[in-house]
C-alpha cells in the first residue's frame, strides 16, 4: 500500500466519521424540536378556539334574548335587524309545541347545535349551526315559546376561526356532506386525528402535526387542528443528499491532500538521482512553505552551491583574464567613466559571484561617497534595504571606514549578532548577510593603513560587494581579485579626469579662466539654434579694453596680464549664471546674453562700464611682491547686436557686433553702441556712458521728471 493510499484512508476516516454523526444528531433534533414546536402551536390554537366559539355563542344569547324581550308586533323588524348586524344568519321564533310563530334571515335547517347544551348530551352527529335560545316574555306570547338564535356553520366561519387560532381548522360535525376546512389535505389530517385521543397531538402521514378537539359544554363543535412541520419535507432527502456530497467532496479533497503530500517527495526523489548521475543543474519545483517546500527549497540551495564550486574551480582562473581583457579594451576605448565603472562592478560581481555590489567614489566638496554604478538585487535581510546606497558620509559607516582607512574589510553579519558584536553600519547602507569592501586607489597614490579620516592620499573611493550567491563568506582570493578590479577603477578614475581637465583647458582661457575663442563659435551656433527654435532673442556684447597698448607700454606685460584677469572677475560678477563670457583675443571679450533683447543689452553694458571706469584696477608694478600697489585706471568700448533684429547668422551676429564696437571707438571710447538695422543702412544708435555715480544710469521717466531705475527685458 503507498503512502498516497495510506494518507487518502487515514484522512476519509477521520473525516467521514463526524460527517455521519453529525448527520445523524441534526435529523433527531430537528424532529424533536419540530415536533416540540408543533405541539405548543396548537395548544395556543386550541385556546383560541375554544374562546372564539365561546364568544361567538355567547353573541347568539345576547341576540336571542334581545329578540325574546320585543313586543310580539316588534318581534319581526328586530329579528331582521339582528341578522343584518351579524354574526346572527338567523332567528326562529317557537310556540311551546315547536311550531314556528315566524323567522328571519336563511330558512330554517333541520337541526343545530345548542350551545348551552351539556356536554354529556352533545354528540357527534351532523349539524349545520350553532344556536342559543331565550323564553318568550311579552304578556301577549303564549307560554312556553322560545325565540332561537343561530349562526350558520359555513367557510366564513371555519376561515374566522382559523384567523384567531394561526393554524388550519376543520370542523368534523359541520354539514350533511363533506368537510368545512380551510386545509388542503384534511382527509389525511382528520384521519390521524380520528386514530388519535382527544387532545392529543400526533403526525399526519403527510408530514402535518394534528390535534383533535371534542364538543364540550359551551363548545358544541368538534375540530380538528393541523399546521405543518418546523422543516419543508424535503428536509431528510436533503440531508442524505448533503451527506453524500460531503462524502464526495472528502474523497476528493483526501485524494488532492495525498497527492500534494506525496508529489513533492517524488520530485526530491527522482532529483537525487539525477545529482548522482552528476547532473548539478536540477532544481526541485518549489510548490509550497511547508516542511516539503523547504526541503526542496534546501535541497536547490545545496545542489546550487556545488554547481557553483564546481564552476569556481574550473573556470574562476579563464574568467578573471577575460574580465581583465575587457577591461583593458574598456579603459582604452571610452573616456565614459559611468560605463566604465559598470563594467568593472559587473566584473567583480561574476569574478566573486556577488549578489549585489556598488562602486561609490569620493566627493572631495561634500565629503561624501558618492554612488555611480550599482546592481541592486532583491533579497537583503532587513525591510525597506533592497536598492543599494547614494550617498553614504565619509566617517560613517563601513563604507566609510574603508575610504577613510584605506583598508579592505570583509565579513558576515548574522541577524542574532549582539549590538556590540555587529557591524556599524549607516542608515543607508545596504542590509546584508556577507560583504566585502576594498578602496579604489590610484597607481601613485599612498594608501596608509591607519590614515584618519579625511581620506588618505590616492583613494579614489570604495567597490563593495554584497550577498555571495551560495551564503559562503568572501575569501582571501575574493579580495586579490577585488583589488585588482579597484586598481583598474583608478585608473580609470584619474584617467578620465585628466581627459576632462584637458578637454576643459583646450576650451578655457588659462589666463582669465573665461571661454576661449574656439568655444566661443560653438556656443553661438547652439545659442542661435535655440533662439531659433524658441522664437527668444539672444544679445551678444564684443568688449574691448580702451587704450590697453599703454598698460603694456607703462607698467609691463605682467601689469597687463593682472589688468586682463581682474576685468575678466569683473565681468564674471556682473553678468548672471545663464549668461556666457569669453576672451575673444588679446584685450578684447565677449559676452552673450540669452533671452535678451537690445534694452537688457544696454542695461548690462552701463553696468560693465561702470564696474571698469568707477574703480581703478589696483596691481603691482611689473608684478613683483613686495612692491607698492597702484591703481591703473582702464574704460572699456562695447558693441552690441541682437539676433534676430541685427543678423540671423552667427558669423553676421559676431560681425555686427564688431561693427558696432568699432562704431563706439569711433565715438570717443569709454562708451557702447547698438548695431544698426544692416538692411536699411541706418547708422549706428550712440547711447554714451555718462560718467559719475552709480545713479547716473538711471533713465529719465519723462512722465515723473525724475530719476527711475534702468528698465530691464526679458530675463534681465
Amino acid at each position: 500500500m503507498t503512502l498516497r493510499m495510506r494518507l487518502t484512508a487515514a484522512f476519509l476516516a477521520v473525516v467521514l466519521a463526524p460527517i455521519l454523526l453529525g448527520a445523524g444528531f441534526v435529523g433527531y433534533t430537528v424532529n424533536a424540536v419540530g415536533e416540540e414546536r408543533a405541539a405548543h402551536q396548537l395548544e395556543v390554537a386550541a385556546g383560541a378556539v375554544r374562546s372564539s366559539v365561546a364568544g361567538l355563542c355567547q353573541q347568539l344569547r345576547t341576540a336571542a334574548q334581545l329578540g325574546a324581550a320585543a313586543s310580539a308586533g316588534q318581534r319581526q323588524v328586530v329579528a331582521e335587524a339582528l341578522v343584518r348586524e351579524g354574526p346572527v344568519t338567523g332567528v326562529r321564533v317557537l310556540a311551546s309545541d315547536g311550531s314556528p310563530i315566524t323567522h328571519a334571515g336563511r330558512p330554517p335547517l333541520p337541526r343545530w347545535a345548542d350551545c348551552d347544551a351539556p356536554a354529556e348530551a352533545v354528540g357527534q352527529e351532523r349539524f349545520r349551526a350553532l344556536a342559543a335560545a331565550a323564553p318568550l316574555t311579552g304578556p301577549d306570547d303564549p307560554a312556553g315559546g322560545e325565540v332561537w338564535a343561530l349562526a350558520h356553520l359555513d367557510q366564513e366561519l371555519v376561515e374566522r376561526l382559523a384567523a384567531a387560532a394561526g393554524v388550519a381548522v376543520t370542523i368534523r360535525t359541520a354539514g350533511i356532506t363533506g368537510l368545512l376546512t380551510t386545509d388542503d389535505t384534511a382527509g389525511s389530517a382528520v384521519a390521524a386525528a380520528s386514530s388519535a385521543e382527544p387532545d392529543a397531538v400526533t403526525e399526519s402521514a403527510d408530514g402535518r402535526w394534528v390535534r383533535r378537539l371534542d364538543p364540550t359544554a359551551g363548545q358544541p363543535l368538534s375540530l380538528v387542528l393541523s399546521t405543518s412541520g418546523s422543516y419543508p419535507p424535503t428536509f431528510y432527502p436533503l440531508l442524505s443528499g448533503l451527506v453524500v456530497l460531503a462524502g464526495l467532496v472528502a474523497v476528493l479533497a483526501a485524494w488532492r491532500l495525498g497527492r500534494s503530500t506525496t508529489r513533492p517527495l517524488t520530485e526530491l526523489a527522482h532529483a537525487a538521482d539525477r545529482v548522482a548521475e552528476g547532473d548539478l543543474s536540477v532544481r526541485v519545483p518549489v510548490r509550497t512553505t511547508d516542511e516539503t517546500g523547504r526541503l526542496a527549497a534546501t535541497f536547490n540551495r545545496m545542489t546550487h552551491r556545488m554547481q557553483l564550486y564546481v564552476q569556481a574551480l574550473t573556470a574562476s582562473r579563464d574568467q578573471l583574464r577575460r574580465h581583465l581583457a575587457v577591461l583593458g579594451d574598456t579603459l582604452s576605448g571610452t573616456h565614459d567613466l559611468e560605463r566604465i565603472l559598470r563594467v568593472i562592478l559587473q566584473s567583480a560581481l561574476t569574478t566573486a559571484a556577488g549578489s549585489r555590489g556598488a562602486v561609490l567614489l569620493v566627493d572631495e566638496r561634500n565629503h561624501t561617497l558618492t554612488g555611480h554604478a550599482t546592481v541592486p538585487i532583491r533579497g537583503a535581510i532587513g525591510e525597506g534595504h533592497a536598492a543599494l546606497p547614494v550617498t553614504v558620509p565619509l566617517d560613517q559607516g563601513l563604507l566609510g571606514r574603508v575610504a577613510t582607512t584605506g583598508r579592505a574589510q570583509r565579513g558576515r553579519i548574522d541577524a542574532d549578532q549582539a549590538p556590540e558584536e555587529s557591524v556599524a553600519l549607516h542608515p543607508d547602507e545596504p542590509r546584508c548577510r556577507t560583504y566585502v569592501v576594498v578602496p579604489i586607489t590610484a597607481p601613485g597614490g599612498v594608501v596608509m593603513p591607519t590614515a584618519p579620516w579625511p581620506v588618505p592620499p590616492g583613494v579614489r573611493g570604495v567597490l563593495a560587494l554584497y550577498d555571495r550567491l551560495g551564503g559562503d563568506d568572501f575569501d582571501d582570493s575574493d579580495l586579490v581579485a577585488l583589488r585588482t578590479f579597484a586598481g583598474q577603477a583608478g585608473v580609470a578614475v584619474d584617467n578620465v579626469r585628466i581627459h576632462q581637465e584637458a578637454q576643459r583647458l583646450s576650451l578655457t582661457d588659462p589666463l582669465t579662466g573665461l571661454w576661449n575663442y574656439r568655444y566661443l563659435n560653438e556656443a553661438i551656433r547652439k545659442e542661435v539654434e535655440r533662439a531659433h527654435r524658441f522664437n527668444h532673442p539672444l544679445a551678444l556684447l564684443v568688449l574691448d579694453l580702451d587704450r590697453f597698448k599703454e598698460v603694456n607700454d607703462a607698467y609691463g606685460h605682467p601689469a597687463g596680464d593682472a589688468v586682463l584677469a581682474e576685468f575678466a572677475q569683473r565681468i564674471g560678477g556682473v553678468i548672471r549664471e545663464v549668461d556666457l563670457a569669453f576672451r575673444h583675443g588679446g584685450e578684447e571679450f565677449a559676452v552673450m546674453l540669452p533671452e535678451t533683447d537690445a534694452p537688457g543689452a544696454a542695461v548690462l553694458a552701463r553696468r560693465l562700464g561702470m564696474a571698469v571706469r568707477d574703480q581703478p584696477m589696483v596691481i603691482s608694478p611689473r608684478g613683483a611682491e613686495g612692491d607698492d600697489e597702484l591703481p591703473i585706471s582702464v574704460t572699456v568700448s562695447i558693441g552690441i547686436a541682437v539676433y534676430p533684429d541685427h543678423a540671423r547668422t552667427p558669423d553676421g551676429l559676431l560681425e555686427a557686433a564688431d561693427d558696432a564696437l568699432y562704431a563706439a571707438k569711433a565715438a570717443g571710447r569709454d562708451t557702447f553702441r547698438v548695431a544698426g538695422d544692416p538692411e536699411s543702412g541706418e547708422p549706428s544708435t550712440t547711447e554714451p556712458v555718462p560718467a559719475g555715480d552709480p545713479g547716473a544710469i538711471e533713465e529719465e521717466d519723462p512722465a515723473a521728471g525724475g530719476a527711475q531705475p534702468p528698465r530691464q527685458s526679458r530675463g534681465r
